[in-house]
């Protein structure tokens, strides 16, 4: 697919290889590490170096563990604050009428910026599909060179329902026009394994772990019959609510984007996710 179309989450290289001169474009490298959860930790890292070392011309680095999230906040990962997120976008360049291209080089962190700027009302954002090692393996450009935008203003317009609050998800449960969407990988998702104090699953939730939405060396995301062919098979139906959690909204955010791809248009994000589920002892668990 070469296409690029305004209303699709994903740009190929080829569009983004044209598109580089373009004034009316920002790329955002956003690569960053996850491990297991059975790992040690840290589970999660930076790749700044990564991208001082080399990265896609044009594009600007944005850490995902200090300017995504609201690093004050009592929940893990919660996502940043609207002030904050304004000012960082400004101070990156990136305005009301640019198109944003994000790219990672794991197909889950780019996602979750894709997120956060249709969450903040940014509707213009593509994922690049394949990431950086598909750009790379391409032979296409790389650089060191840090490009020097001037500020621009980015004006925050919430939109509600791209986020679940902990409330709805509590208010969902045995709710059968709402779906709740479990990320994460099986181990985690039955209990075995976890990254919070406390392990499980919220209770009715399918098991749609983030890695099997995307395919091959460079983690491309499926087409959309093959998307909505495992989410129907799975037992979604177009016409509910969906959920999507994971531990930090940021599988979520995979599958709220494949969702979108698959033609399930009601879906939403819970960001809080498993870290803020497990921190309110009164919410229920499922194991096995």
């Amino acid at each position: 697919m070469t296409e690029h179309r305004d209303n699709w989450p994903l740009v190929e290289t080829d569009w983004l290889a044209a598109h580089l001169d373009d004034p009316a474009v920002r790329i955002v490298d956003a690569r960053g590490s996850i491990r297991p959860s059975d790992a040690p930790k840290p589970w999660y890292g930076s790749k700044r170096d990564t991208y001082l070392a080399g990265h896609i011309p044009g594009a600007v680095y944005l850490d995902w563990l200090t300017e995504l999230v609201d690093t004050a906040a009592p929940i893990q990962m919660t996502v940043a604050r609207p002030d904050t997120f304004a000012a960082l976008m400004g101070r990156l360049g990136i305005g009301d009428d640019h198109t944003v291209v994000a790219y990672d080089d794991n197909a889950h962190i780019a996602p979750r910026l894709w997120w956060v700027l249709n969450y903040y009302g940014h509707r213009a954002v593509k994922v690049l599909n394949g990431g950086f090692p598909r750009w790379a393996a391409e032979g296409r450009p790389v650089t060191a060179a840090l490009p020097a935008y001037p500020p621009a203003p980015f004006t925050v317009r919430v939109r509600p329902e791209w986020r679940a609050s902990s409330k709805e998800v509590l208010d969902a449960l045995g709710d059968p026009t709402v779906q709740l969407v479990d990320c994460r990988s099986p181990r985690e998702y039955r209990g075995e394994i976890g990254r919070g104090n406390r392990k499980g699953r919220i209770p009715g939730a399918l098991n749609i772990p983030a890695n099997t939405l995307v395919e091959g060396e460079h983690k491309t995301f499926k087409d959309p019959a093959a998307l909505r062919a495992l989410y129907e098979a799975a037992g979604l139906t177009p016409g509910r609510k969906i959920i999507t959690y994971c531990n930090a909204g940021v599988s979520a955010s995979v599958g709220l984007l494949a969702l979108r791809m698959a033609g399930f248009p009601n879906a939403t994000n819970f960001a809080g996710s498993w870290y803020e589920w497990e921190d309110d002892l009164e919410n229920p668990i499922q194991v096995g």
